[in-house]
């Protein structure tokens, strides 16, 4: 079974057990369990148990499934349909008990994204969206902001662990915080895109995104009505993911790209 419907309310269902989950193991102490790309970048033992508690649910309900998840081994299914999920978005934060962490899981069909939830575990809030189905908060329709000029766009980013890379993106955030209203640093690219969804950011962009990072979120983002891509037509990628409601992408495209198409 592939509706769009039917593997939402599995995924909903998954990740508010593990929001639950991690939640009640923030009430103790979070250690760093290892690192990745850099020392900064860091995993938690609650990454790994949030992960494989989805794993394991998604699984044993549809055993034919690939999986693929940010801490742990690649699953290839047979039936078409791929789970694509990030166990905690926003480690950082949540290592420091900063409130602001998601669990995002994607569902994929013959590779194109048809259902996808977020979770923000501390407030509960449950973002969803279905491919031609709308976007929802909490069950609610939401929409993008409408913005339609730069100068009062707020706008959301993040950054990379890489010093190099930071130093580049604080040259780019340099171009763009006197030509926007301000720019907000959350820390969960997830939810930056969530956050365009339903208006409380009118433009996201970021650079370094993975797959587990924005497939929900942008299919959330794209069903609450925001325009979706990379740069010069490119679609979201690792390589740069741009949101932001559809009168106010062009432009917020073109400044991004000015400050610096390559390395931002």
């Amino acid at each position: 079974m592939t509706d769009p419907q039917d593997l939402l309310k599995l995924a909903v269902e998954v990740a508010e057990e593990a929001a639950r989950l991690i939640v009640e193991r923030r009430r103790g102490t979070i250690t760093v369990a290892d690192t990745k790309s850099t020392v900064t970048d860091v995993v938690t033992a609650v990454d790994r148990e949030s992960e494989e508690l989805i794993r394991a649910r998604v699984l044993q309900a549809r055993p034919d499934d690939s999986f693929l998840g940010e801490e742990g081994d690649d699953v290839i299914g047979t039936s078409g349909v791929r789970w694509v999920v990030d166990p905690i978005d926003g480690t950082v934060n949540y290592l420091y008990d900063i409130p602001a962490y998601a669990v995002s899981i994607a569902v994929e069909y013959d590779g194109e994204t048809v259902a996808g939830v977020v979770v923000d575990a501390p407030k509960g809030e449950v973002f969803t969206a279905t491919k031609g189905g709308g976007a929802f908060l909490d069950g609610k329709p939401i929409q993008v902001s409408g913005c339609t000029e730069l100068s009062t766009a707020l706008v959301g980013t993040g950054f990379g662990y890489d010093a190099d890379r930071r130093q580049v993106q604080a040259e780019v955030v340099q171009q763009l915080i006197t030509k926007v209203r301000d720019i907000r640093r959350i820390g969960v690219g997830a939810l930056d895109l969530c956050y365009v969804a339903c208006g409380r950011l009118d433009a996201v962009y970021e650079r370094g995104l993975n797959p587990w990072d924005y497939g929900a979120g942008a299919l959330i983002a794209a069903e609450a009505g925001a325009t979706i891509g990379g740069l010069n037509g490119a679609v979201v990628s690792p390589e740069m993911s741009i949101a932001a409601s559809p009168a106010l992408f062009g432009p917020f495209h073109d400044l991004i790209a000015a400050a610096d198409p390559l390395r931002a």
